[in-house]
């Protein structure tokens, strides 16, 4: 699957990946605020802990992703 396929809305708004974790993704939005995208609830214990040791100054917003279906 290509990353266009699989985050629609990262592609569009030209949004940076800053670290994955599993399935969650941690990026960066043009107007500035940080976004927790995706994932489970293990994913985001991992985010957040590598946020409190790497980027500690970092506010970020979560989104959960709604899975895709036909």
């Amino acid at each position: 699957m290509k990353l266009k396929q699989a985050l629609p809305e990262l592609i569009e708004s030209d949004s940076a990946i800053i670290a994955s974790f599993g399935n969650a993704r941690l990026i960066k939005t043009p107007e500035g605020p940080c976004e927790l995208v995706g994932g489970s609830q293990e994913d985001r214990a991992l985010a957040g802990e590598w946020i409190s040791l790497f980027m500690h100054e970092l506010v970020v917003s979560t989104r959960q992703t709604i899975p895709y279906r036909r």
